[in-house]
C-alpha cells in the first residue's frame, strides 16, 4: 500500500477552507470574502443584513454540505471496498429509494389511493420523518437478508432489487398523483442543501457522527478486504461483524443525508475513485480522511456552482453533482483498470 504524503492532505484542507469562504460569499447578494474574514476575527459586517444572510442561511447550508460530503463519500468508499465493486455506492443498497418511497407515500398516496391520513401536511419535519422511516424500513430488510445471504455480491444484488422495487412503487404513485403533489415530490428528489437550518443541523450532525463510529473501528478490516473475503477471514477479520458494520454505517449516513437534504447523486460513487487517483493509496487509515476532505471539497464546489452570482434562486444540487459525477465515472472507466484495485 502506498504511503500518503501529508502535504496533499494539507493542500486539500486549505482548498476546503478557501472554497468554504467562497461558498459563503456567493448568492443573490454577493458578500466580499475580505468581510467574511473580518467577521471571523470578530469585526461586524458593515451591513446588518449580511449578518442575517450569512448566519441564518449560508452558514448552516455550508455546514450541511460539509456533513453530506463526508457522509456520502465515506459510505461509498466502504461499499466499494466491501463489495470490491467500483460502481458500488451509498444508494446501491436501496436506502435512498426507501427514503424516496417514504416521501412519496406522504405526498402522493392521498390522491393515488384515497388515504387521507397519508396526505402531506406541508411540514418539513413530516418529510424528514417519512424519509427516515423509509430508509429504516429498507435497512431492516437488508438486515434480514444479511442473515440468510452469505455471499457479499448476492447481498449487493438484493439491495439493487430492493431499490428497484421501491422505485417502481414511486412511479406507480406518481402516475396516480395530482400535479401539485407530484411537483412537491419532484422538488424534494432534486436535492436541497439550503433547507437545513440550525434547529435541524444538530440532529443531522448527531446522525452523521453516529454513522461514522462503526467506520473508526473497522479501518484495518477494510484494508484486509482489499485482498478478498477469504484472505480477510484468514487474517482473523470477523466478516459477519464487518458486514453488519457496513450496513449500519451506510444506512445511517445515507439515510440521514437523504432525509434532510433529499437524494444527492454521484458523490458517493465518484469521489472515492477521485481520492484513489489523486492520493495514490489504498490504505484506508489514510484513504478515509483523504476521501472525506475531497467529499467536502467537491460538494462545496457543486453547491457554489449552483449559486450563480446575481440569481435569486439556485440550481438543484442533483443537477450539478450529476454533471460532475457522470463524466468523471465514464472517464475513469475508459482510462483505468479497476481490476487492479478491486
Amino acid at each position: 500500500m502506498n504511503k500518503l504524503k501529508p502535504y496533499k492532505l494539507l493542500i486539500c484542507l486549505i482548498l476546503c477552507l478557501l472554497l468554504w469562504l467562497v461558498n459563503l460569499s456567493l448568492g443573490s447578494v454577493s458578500i466580499p470574502v475580505e468581510h467574511l474574514l473580518q467577521r471571523l476575527l470578530g469585526i461586524p459586517f458593515p451591513r446588518s443584513s449580511w449578518e442575517i444572510i450569512v448566519m441564518e442561511y449560508r452558514l448552516p447550508k455550508s455546514i450541511t454540505a460539509i456533513l453530506a460530503g463526508i457522509a456520502l463519500t465515506i459510505s461509498g468508499l466502504q461499499m466499494q471496498t466491501f463489495f470490491r465493486n467500483p460502481l458500488a455506492g451509498p444508494y446501491v443498497l436501496g436506502i435512498s429509494s426507501g427514503a424516496g418511497l417514504g416521501v412519496a407515500l406522504l405526498s402522493m398516496a392521498g390522491t393515488a389511493f384515497g388515504w387521507q391520513f397519508m396526505q402531506a401536511s406541508g411540514s418539513y419535519w413530516s418529510a424528514i420523518a417519512a424519509a427516515s422511516l423509509g430508509s429504516i424500513g429498507v435497512l431492516v430488510l437488508m438486515g434480514l437478508a444479511a442473515w440468510k445471504v452469505r455471499d457479499s455480491m448476492t447481498l449487493l444484488i438484493v439491495g439493487l432489487m430492493f431499490g428497484s422495487a421501491a422505485s417502481s412503487l414511486i412511479t406507480l404513485l406518481a402516475y396516480f398523483s395530482a400535479a401539485e403533489e407530484l411537483k412537491m415530490f419532484t422538488i424534494w428528489s432534486m436535492g436541497n442543501l439550503g433547507s437545513t437550518g440550525w434547529e435541524k443541523l444538530g440532529l443531522l450532525s448527531g446522525a452523521v457522527l453516529l454513522g461514522l463510529l462503526p467506520v473508526l473501528t473497522s479501518v484495518k478490516a477494510y484494508n484486509a478486504m482489499l485482498l478478498g473475503e477469504n484472505y480477510a477471514v484468514s487474517m482473523g477479520i470477523n466478516f459477519q461483524r464487518l458486514r453488519w458494520s457496513m450496513i449500519l454505517s451506510t444506512g445511517i449516513l445515507t439515510g440521514s443525508i437523504t432525509a434532510f437534504c433529499g437524494p444527492i447523486a454521484f458523490i458517493g460513487i465518484a469521489v472515492p475513485h477521485l481520492a484513489r487517483l489523486l492520493f495514490k493509496t489504498n490504505n484506508h487509515t489514510q484513504l478515509f480522511p483523504a476521501a472525506a476532505l475531497l467529499g467536502i471539497l467537491v460538494l462545496l464546489a457543486c453547491d457554489s456552482i449552483s449559486q450563480l452570482p446575481g440569481m435569486a434562486t439556485s440550481l438543484p444540487i442533483n443537477a450539478v453533482t450529476t454533471a460532475f459525477g457522470a463524466p468523471l465515472i465514464i472517464w475513469l472507466i475508459m482510462r483505468r483498470n479497476f481490476s487492479e484495485e478491486f
